[in-house]
């Protein structure tokens, strides 16, 4: 791997060498006008490596693992690697309360996520956000989308929230006290009916018209301009399907989807393969990058799924390689996990998976911030 690591920096040190200057001031802007400079250097970074690599990713890697909890900058993948994920996924799912949806305490995950910064990987926040309509949960389907616009019964409620979690973000700051980029997915999955903004609980309108408030809201209300916004499907077989809930360009800097089935046996890539390819001609048409933002295969049953399966799949033609990031859900409990640990069947099928010239571990990133 250190060998491995060595020869990776040299060559994404010559790329990001010619790409400094011209290609970097020609990518993809961020949506956001007033986005800052360390937010837009990130996301021009990530585009560039997106030309040949994916940065893997891992859901509350640092929070605990199979058999441990809260280690000092300890991950289950770096167990079997001796590299940790590039990509950390987090969740702000119970915001106001002190553990998130995951009994991960807000203020370690605030630790960790700076962290993360400080050893130049990549933070990613998602939001299972309760129903607050009904006081229930992100599963509770009663339509919760038109009571948390204005006008609506739990709209000061919702502003709460907002304030909570803007709060938190405003709280992931340098050294220095700049405010560190985040990638920040609200409302995901939302071509699925399994949560209150998703497809059948809401109409597309509605939910496009909380997308668009709650991002104005961070951006125009809280002045927070370090988040790189993901909009972020389910499974889907049309570009039109796609586009259904689309909030708009103004709103979105990663076109990206959730995949639990596509990517569940190699019978069903070209699913995955299909979704890729429509996500490489959307995120062109509309200047935008792409990712898989979750995926997995619970327990990991089959000991060559990393490279049978989903690099099979991301190494399939140019469209799929163009995919930013992928990131396994995540190690809750020996029953529920997504990545690999010591003495698990598929740990040496995930080292190969690694060694592959395309995937990026921590170590293996150059500077992106700067």
């Amino acid at each position: 791997m250190i060998a491995r690591s060595l020869i990776l920096l040299g060559v994404l040190t010559m790329l990001f060498s010619c790409n400094s200057a011209s290609e970097t001031n020609s990518s993809y802007p961020l949506s956001d006008p007033l986005a800052s400079s360390m937010a837009s250097s990130l996301y021009s970074n990530l585009q560039i490596l997106s030309a040949k690599h994916v940065l893997v990713g891992h859901q509350d890697a640092l929070a605990y693992g199979i058999d441990w909890k809260g280690e000092k900058f300890r991950t289950d993948i770096n167990d079997v690697l001796g590299d940790h994920p590039a990509v950390f996924g987090w969740d702000l799912g119970h915001i106001g309360d002190p553990n998130n949806i995951d009994d991960v305490p807000f203020e370690d995950m605030r630790k960790w996520a700076i962290a993360v910064y400080e050893k130049g990987g990549v933070n990613t926040f998602s939001w299972h956000m309760r129903n607050y309509a009904i006081s229930g949960t992100s599963w509770d389907k009663d339509s919760c989308v038109e009571a948390c616009l204005p006008g609506g019964l739990a709209h000061e409620l919702y502003l709460e929230r907002l304030d909570q979690a803007a709060e938190f973000f405003s709280r992931l700051k340098t050294e220095s006290g700049e405010l560190i980029p985040v990638i920040f997915r609200p409302f995901h999955e939302m071509t699925g009916s399994w949560f209150w903004w998703g497809k059948g609980n809401t109409s597309a309108e509605k939910y496009k018209e909380l997308f668009q408030f709650t991002i104005d809201y961070f951006r125009n209300e809280k002045n927070l301009h370090q988040l790189i916004i993901a909009f972020s499907s389910d499974r889907f077989q049309t570009a039109e399907l796609y586009m259904h809930f689309y909030p708009g360009d103004d709103y979105v800097d990663v076109m990206a989807f959730d995949d639990y089935h596509g990517l569940s046996s190699k019978e069903r890539t070209p699913e995955t393969i299909h979704m890729l390819e429509i996500l490489d001609s959307l995120s062109t048409e509309h200047s935008k990058m792409m990712a898989i933002s979750e995926t997995g295969l619970e327990t990991i049953p089959n000991e060559k799924w990393f490279t049978d399966v989903v690099l099979h799949t991301l190494d399939a033609n140019e469209s799929t390689r163009r995919t930013a990031w992928i990131l396994f859900w995540r190690n809750g409990r020996p029953d529920h996990y997504y990545a690999p640990f010591p003495e698990h069947p598929s740990a040496p099928d995930f080292i190969e998976f690694m060694n592959h010239d395309m995937m990026l571990s921590l170590s293996e990133l150059p500077d992106l911030y700067h």
